[in-house]
């Protein structure tokens, strides 16, 4: 018989009282009721023998250091965690690439920006793991409402490779009234940098000229971002 005070004992789901096995509580109290643990359970569905899925899926988020660092793993990280195969990383990866691909599909879907942390809330799930520096130009109308958000750049971001035109070009074609320039820092840090400075001083007197307000430069970092219009550089 196995010794329920063992330190190591890990009880699996089904010897849990119905009202607290991660599926039953979801049916009941829905999704938002769950922690991220209890969610990646019920996608992993089964745990290993002595272990339950309970307690893989808190050893997985520990490994990574929480969901940002799941999502970032590749297929063969994954399956470096013990008890991790490949039908467990196919199935982490497609629940995480559905997720990716929600917030892709209508990022701004009418949504008013009334402050910095609308905008950096909206895409800090996925920018803030990018591999990669991304410039991306979110185009307001008269109101602030959101009609469109444009990919500009990928890649390396300097006063030598961006040119002021590109991050107009979408704004002018669509007619609107204002924009807010994004991009990411991959190292997770959002300070601005001189370059991410000077970039803001040049679109800001572009967008005089043209006569298209730039509302802010927003950085992007792991979690955190940074305005420059708040910090007052480059406007």
């Amino acid at each position: 018989m196995e010794d329920v005070s063992s330190p190591g004992y890990s009880p699996m789901i089904r010897d849990l009282p119905a009202d607290l096995r991660p599926r039953e509580r979801l049916a009941y109290a829905g999704p938002s009721a769950l922690s991220t643990a209890e969610l990646l359970a019920i996608i992993l569905r089964v745990g290993n023998p002595g272990e339950s899925v309970m307690r893989l899926a808190e050893r997985l988020l520990t490994h990574f250091d929480g969901m940002a660092g799941l999502a970032q793993a590749t297929f063969e990280e994954l399956m470096q965690v013990y008890g991790i195969g490949p039908a467990k990383a196919a199935q982490l990866q497609s629940s995480l690439e559905l997720g990716r691909r929600m917030l892709v599909s209508a990022p701004g879907a009418r949504l008013q920006v009334q402050t910095p942390a609308d905008v950096a809330n909206l895409l800090m799930m996925e920018m803030g793991l990018m591999k990669q520096e991304q410039l991306r130009t979110v185009l307001l109308d008269t109101k602030s409402y959101i009609t469109r958000i444009v990919e500009v750049y990928t890649g390396s971001l300097n006063t030598a490779v961006v040119r002021v035109g590109e991050i107009f070009r979408p704004a002018v074609r669509a007619n609107a009234a204002a924009i807010i320039i994004v991009h990411n820092h991959p190292s997770g840090d959002p300070t601005p940098s001189p370059e991410d400075v000077r970039v803001t001083e040049m679109a800001v007197e572009a967008g005089r000229l043209l006569d298209i307000n730039v509302v802010d430069h927003l950085i992007i970092g792991r979690n955190r971002f940074v305005s420059l219009k708040e910090r007052r550089l480059g406007f």
